[in-house]
């Protein structure tokens, strides 16, 4: 089971404390799970989310230890202070990325597999997957805005977790040039990413256009090549819609888009109008959004 703790019993945040109490009494689910600079802790057992423990780091429970960033005050629109839910769930389910599906006979610690996080926050993600996969030939880059302090707290999870080995963190602009983000091969001239993840970065329409940009810049042109985009529906569903009515015309194929209960197992296909939903409801929905290359 993957469990948050912050920080300590004695020193919980209070807006923490309400969160978690109307959570509990209530069914209220939270969008965040932390407040800025404030430590996050998340304890991981490869066994219960069906990790390959054969070719991953050993079964034994993994714990991430995470400073919650925060943001110069120009930038506190990126709302990038806290560790989202969407962010967590993306942890819990890493398995559903199929990571060891990109081995091949080719595979070396020269021409790995190559995994990235746009808009990582804390990097949970990006330390989850360098952390699970530690002996396999696996490089994960981290990337977010480039805040000084965001980027800041998100090198120092990479080092506070002995990962930086195989995370590596990148300040990057959306739509900007990409090739400070692109891998370097030995062995192949295409220099994209396998899998590109994002956790809770289709909330502002205002950037889907250069986030799509961002995508077809880094996604490796290969068959095999894969986005996950894990978002809550708290800006509403057709806020989705326009990004996923954006990716079709971008050159990229939607492998499939399921609505998952935050907790629980519950999963249902992607409406973008479902009758009777209010705010409440759609708090407790993600919707996971698994995207590949246009093919005829």
């Amino acid at each position: 089971m993957l469990k948050p703790i912050e920080d300590s019993e004695l020193d919980e945040d209070p807006g923490d404390i309400l969160a978690d109490s109307l959570d509990t009494l209530y069914g209220y689910q939270p969008l965040t799970l932390s407040s800025p600079s404030r430590h996050f802790i998340l304890q991981l057992d490869p066994l219960d989310h069906g990790i390959d423990t054969s070719s991953a780091k050993p079964c034994k429970p993994i714990s991430i230890s995470c400073r919650v960033p925060d943001t110069q005050s120009a930038n506190w629109s990126l709302h990038a202070s806290s560790v989202w839910v969407a962010s967590v769930y993306l942890t819990q389910h890493i398995q559903e990325l199929h990571i060891h599906d990109y081995l091949s006979p080719l595979t070396s610690p020269t021409n790995p597999i190559n995994v990235l996080e746009l808009g990582a926050g804390a990097g949970i993600p990006s330390i989850a997957i360098s952390k699970l996969y530690e002996d396999s030939c696996i490089r994960v880059t981290s990337s977010d805005y480039p805040d000084d302090q965001l980027i800041a707290a998100l090198k120092d999870n990479v080092q506070m977790n002995d990962v930086a080995s195989k995370c590596k963190v990148v300040p990057y602009a959306w739509g900007s040039d990409a090739s400070p983000l692109l891998p370097r091969s030995e062995t192949t001239l295409d220099s994209g990413f396998d899998v590109v993840i994002a956790a809770d970065t289709l909330w502002n329409s205002d950037t889907h256009a250069i986030f799509v940009e961002t995508l077809q810049k880094t996604l490796k042109k290969d068959a095999k090549s894969r986005i996950h985009l894990v978002a809550g529906l708290h800006t509403g569903r057709f806020t989705i819609q326009s990004m996923l009515d954006r990716l079709a015309l971008s050159g990229f194929d939607v492998e499939f888009a399921e609505e998952r209960r935050v907790h629980g197992d519950q999963r249902r296909g992607w409406i973008v109008e479902r009758d009777g939903e209010d705010e409440f409801d759609r708090r407790r929905w993600l919707v996971w959004i698994k995207l590949k290359w246009h093919t005829t």
